[in-house]
């Protein structure tokens, strides 16, 4: 146990490496780290379980690319697909792993970035089929659009906004008070150990969150237990990632999402009822989540593609989404991955709207990149094609 503390891993590292190490991940450490991380989330820690694919794929495309001899935009570019394709292949997520790929972690859609992030996810889930199960992760019957859930995802989207930014910033103040020498040791257990003592009453906080977060989307979760989890889970993730403990913050983050739509659907019920909790769990998850990644169009993609039903709540989704990212933007708020850059939590106007297409938010906590070998190869040449 007191080894968490030397752990690292997921989208964080992955992001360090694409924007401040020329996209190299040492395999052998990485894949170390990835096994780290699986071991930890089993033990019941409050982090995401695609850290350790995530990891492992980007490290793989890294060694591949530095065996080819590769550029380092080309490299960049294969190792965030290498993470999306971890993403897809563990959540049978093909298209949200492809996006998470590209908007989230390079900050582009372009056309020919497009097409081998598409390509390493799409072989990626296929592969993941041998052994796991081709279904959703997340079974919801198929929730009606009302005029109620509309108008609540209209005035929710802000909300969700706002605690998405004080979400990151929590991740952040935890990334950045991670223990160091003696405390590395002292600091994993007594986390846990509080973990632990806390999961006597509220089992619910251990592990990634997808047990909470199917419970709320089908509206099992009783109000009480909503407000308490709404509190208990983002500091007990927090705890886990301060702690030095490896994961991810993917199902955290949803969790945490899920909850407040959740509750605030409820509320909203009281006013004007016609929707169900659900409904409003899966509004709300989708909007904080697109604001806490900064990346809209895969928060929604990923919904949909968890779920495979919630296509028929498209128009309430896309207002929360919408009004929750052009807040946690206008705030200057980074993605929950840049936040973790040395200096990503000061760097002006991380996340915010004035980022050009070629920078994604991550890169404005590093130096730029150098030209490419070829000038002919140079991204932002193919950008302006497209």
């Amino acid at each position: 146990m007191v080894v968490v503390a030397r752990g690292g891993g997921g989208g964080g590292e992955v992001s360090e490496a694409l924007w401040l190490r020329r996209a190299r991940l040492p395999l052998v450490a990485s894949c170390a780290r990835a096994v780290h991380s699986i071991v930890i989330v089993a033990l019941g820690a409050s982090l995401g379980r695609e850290a350790a694919p995530q990891q492992t794929g980007a490290a793989a495309a890294s060694a591949l690319s530095d065996w080819v001899g590769l550029p380092e935009w080309q490299r960049r570019l294969l190792v965030a697909c290498g993470a999306g394709a971890g993403m897809a292949a563990v959540y049978n997520v093909p298209l949200g792993g492809a996006l998470f790929a590209l908007e989230v972690l390079l900050g582009t859609l372009a056309l020919p970035l497009v097409l081998p992030a598409l390509v390493c996810c799409l072989i990626a889930t296929a592969v993941a089929w041998v052994a796991l199960p081709s279904a959703p992760t997340y079974s919801i019957p198929s929730y009606p659009v009302s005029a109620s859930l509309v108008v609540w995802a209209l005035l929710v989207g802000p909300l969700a906004g706002l605690a998405a930014v004080a979400y990151i910033q929590l991740i952040t103040r935890a990334h950045a008070l991670r223990p160091r020498r003696w405390a590395a040791l002292a600091a994993p257990i007594a986390v846990f150990l509080a973990l632990g003592a806390l999961a006597i009453v509220y089992p619910q906080l251990l592990g990634n969150g997808k047990s909470v977060v199917q419970l709320a989307l089908v509206g099992k979760l009783s109000v009480a237990l909503l407000a308490v989890l709404l509190v208990l889970k983002p500091l007990a993730t927090a705890a886990c990632l301060g702690s030095g403990a490896p994961g991810g913050l993917f199902t955290p983050t949803l969790a945490f999402g899920v909850l407040l739509g959740g509750l605030l659907g409820w509320a909203w019920a009281q006013l004007w009822p016609g929707a169900p909790l659900g409904a409003y769990a899966i509004v709300g998850g989708a909007a904080v989540l697109g604001a806490a990644m900064q990346g809209p169009l895969a928060a929604v993609v990923l919904l949909l593609e968890l779920t495979h039903g919630a296509d028929a709540l498209m128009v309430p989704i896309l207002l929360a989404v919408v009004g929750a990212t052009i807040v946690a933007r206008l705030l200057g708020a980074p993605s929950i991955y840049a936040a973790r850059l040395p200096g990503g939590e000061r760097a002006p106007g991380a996340g915010a709207g004035d980022q050009t297409p070629a920078e994604p938010t991550a890169a404005r906590a590093a130096p730029p990149p150098p030209a490419p070998d070829d000038p002919s190869d140079d991204p932002r040449r193919l950008l302006s094609r497209t």
